[in-house]
C-alpha cells in the first residue's frame, strides 16, 4: 500500500501506512522512523523536531520558522519504498517478570471463568508468546503490546476503575500491557511487574520502545516484593532483563 499523507496542523503531517494493527505495517513504520534518524543525525533535516511512531503511522513534528511541509516531505519521499522493504530494525527482546497471585491479580479468575478455563492456563496463555510493541501512548512509557492469544481476546472491562496500581500487567482486545504509573484504566488486570517502565533521570526514559519484543516470566509474590524493594531503592538495573543477543544486534 502506498503510504497516505496527512496534515496534523501547521508544524507536523502524519504518513500512514494501513489501517489495521498488522506486524508488517510496524515493521514498515519503524523502518521509515530509523531511516529518518539516520538522515537526521547527518544533518539531512534541518527543522524537523521528531518523529512520533504509532501502530500504523508516523507523526514528523518540525520547526515551520526553519523549514516547511513540502520541503520536508520532499526529503523524505525517497525513504518511503525503503520502508515498505521490510528493513525493520529487529528491536530489543525483554524478559519481565510478572507476579500472577493474589492481590496483583485481581482480575485473573474472572478472566479465567470469562473464557472457560482455569487461572493457571490463563497465565500459561498469557505467558506462553512473545509480544511486539507497537506504539508507546496514554500515559508515558504505557506499552501497547500485541499480538495477544486468541483465547484471551475480552473487550474492556464494563466498569473502569479509577486507580489502577503501577506496574499492573493487563490484557483488552488483542494487546497487553504494563500500566507505568498509577492511573484510571478498563483493561483487566492479570498481574503486576515489578520493573520501572519510565524513569525520567534515564537517558531514554521509557523502557520499552516501538519494535521491542516482550516475554512475561512468571514470579511468585515473596519474589516480586523483593524485586519491587529493590527497584524503588534503585539497587537494579532494568537491563538485567534485556536479552544480551538480541541486544548486541540493534
Amino acid at each position: 500500500m502506498k503510504p497516505r499523507l496527512l496534515d496534523a496542523g501547521d508544524a507536523a503531517f502524519t504518513i500512514e501506512f494501513g489501517d489495521a494493527i498488522d506486524p508488517r505495517l510496524l515493521a514498515e513504520v519503524n523502518a521509515l522512523d530509523a531511516a529518518i534518524a539516520r538522515l537526521q543525525a547527518e544533518g539531512g533535516l534541518p527543522g524537523l523536531i521528531e518523529t512520533m511512531p504509532t501502530f500504523r503511522s508516523l507523526t514528523v513534528f518540525f520547526d515551520p520558522l526553519v523549514t516547511g511541509r513540502e520541503a520536508l516531505i520532499a526529503a523524505l519521499r525517497p525513504l518511503f519504498d525503503a520502508a515498505g522493504g521490510g528493513g525493520a530494525p529487529a528491536g530489543r527482546r525483554w524478559c519481565l517478570p510478572v507476579c500472577y497471585e493474589g492481590d496483583a491479580a485481581p482480575d485473573l479468575a474472572g478472566t479465567a471463568r470469562a473464557i472457560g478455563a482455569s487461572a493457571d492456563e490463563v497465565v500459561a496463555l498469557h505467558g506462553g508468546v512473545e509480544y511486539r510493541v507497537y506504539m508507546l501512548g496514554f500515559l508515558p512509557g504505557f506499552p501497547f503490546m500485541g499480538d495477544l492469544p486468541e483465547r484471551l481476546r475480552l473487550p474492556r472491562r464494563a466498569e473502569p476503575r479509577l486507580r489502577v496500581p503501577a506496574g499492573s500487567v493487563a490484557i483488552a482486545t488483542g494487546l497487553t500491557a504494563i500500566y507505568p504509573w498509577e492511573s484510571p484504566g478498563g483493561w483487566h488486570l492479570l498481574g503486576r511487574c515489578p520493573v520501572q517502565l519510565f524513569d525520567v533521570r534515564r537517558v531514554a526514559p521509557a523502557l520499552l520502545a516501538a519494535g521491542d519484543r516482550v516475554r512475561f516470566e512468571p514470579i511468585p509474590m515473596a519474589e516480586f516484593q523483593r524485586l519491587a524493594a529493590a527497584v524503588q531503592a534503585g539497587e537494579i538495573d532494568p537491563r538485567q532483563w534485556l536479552q544480551p543477543a538480541v541486544e548486541a544486534g540493534r
